[in-house]
């Protein structure tokens, strides 16, 4: 279907529905999406994506292009008179502090890419994209903890729909434990630790090398390695992950998920001490027991490797977990609020 087409269809569909409208953003590290949804009971109507929306890293040009794109596929030329909220959750910015440079550049591409869009203007909320995955749970809550575990990992206290606390988050080189980034890692030093003698047999050995090149004959049975097919590993694996942006590690975590699943001791211990690494920054954050965590992130889902381990360390601490998928229905929360006047 052509752009002018789906811009029709969506058009028409839209225009089916009579009352206000408002959008909610969430804006990460490798796409923006904005969701069109009816005012008056939240209920999603249409839906736009682009490119990278972390209001740190992106350049406010090209971050107001990704907005002006997403925005401008949700919200047909017809309708955007009758948006009456918009806000957005941002990797890079927070609602703790409208002086914090993330927030200044994500207000500031937001406003003007609304303006190209011809949308009002006059209600716009911004926050992080984690606040906004935070009041994606049900009755979008204003207190609790958010916990993220994807390719990288960071929990916060939530008070009155602000950040006020952090632990973690610090990216690959300084923490981000027990992410995907972190499994991915242990995986590539288990395999090399096996393969220079310090570290016990394992599969990941094998399966970090395959899918790194390493020759077929230089990967044999678990028990058969020779000190030349030691070296030569090494030789191929460390150039090959060198070559690679460091975060690129995280392509790793699968093969130790598929690894424990076949009773491989040293990948059921990588996914365990990613639990406890999880554990410990959630407990840095002093939960009371029974107090709400809204979690995300692909380690932490219904099919997450690491759901069943931490969600049983946390009953221990008399906490449950609330999975998200994300912060739109969050961000779309926030809208509404804005709408109905609450402006924190």
């Amino acid at each position: 279907m052509s752009n002018d087409l789906n811009q029709e269809f969506v058009g028409d569909f839209v225009g089916d529905f009579a009352g206000d409208l408002v959008v909610g953003l969430d804006a990460g590290g490798t796409r923006t999406r904005a969701v069109l949804a009816a005012a008056d009971d939240g209920r999603s109507l249409t839906e736009g994506a682009a490119g990278p929306g972390n209001a740190l890293t992106v350049p406010v040009p090209r971050l107001t292009d990704h907005l002006v794109e997403a925005i401008g596929q949700a919200v047909p030329e017809s309708a955007r008179a009758r948006v009456v909220a918009v806000s957005g959750g941002f990797a890079g910015a927070t609602a703790a502090s409208i002086e914090e440079p993330g927030h200044v550049n994500a207000r500031t591409a937001l406003t003007a890419a609304l303006r190209r869009l011809g949308i009002p203007t006059a209600r716009l909320r911004v926050c992080s994209d984690i606040e906004a995955v935070f009041a994606s749970a049900p009755g979008a809550p204003a207190d609790g903890l958010a916990l993220v575990a994807g390719t990288g990992a960071v929990a916060l206290r939530i008070t009155d729909r602000r950040s006020t606390a952090t632990v973690d988050g610090d990216g690959w080189l300084l923490g981000d434990d027990g992410s995907g980034f972190w499994i991915g890692r242990s995986a590539v030093r288990a395999a090399l630790r096996m393969a220079d003698g310090r570290g016990p047999t394992t599969v990941l050995a094998r399966s970090v090398g395959q899918a790194l090149g390493v020759p077929a004959e230089e990967l044999p049975g678990d028990g058969d390695w020779s000190r030349a097919h030691r070296e030569a590993y090494r030789m191929h694996v460390l150039p090959a992950v060198m070559a690679e942006l460091p975060i690129r590690l995280a392509r790793f975590a699968p093969l130790v998920v598929e690894a424990a699943g076949e009773k491989d001791t040293v990948a059921e211990g990588l996914l365990d001490h990613a639990a406890d690494q999880l554990t410990d920054t959630v407990r840095a954050l002093e939960p009371n027991p029974g107090e709400r965590i809204v979690a995300t992130g692909g380690l932490l889902g219904p099919e997450g490797p690491l759901t069943a381990p931490l969600t049983a360390r946390l009953h221990a601490l008399g906490l449950t977990l609330d999975w998200v998928p994300d912060g739109c229905r969050g961000a779309v929360a926030l809208a509404r609020l804005a709408y109905d006047g609450d402006s924190r």
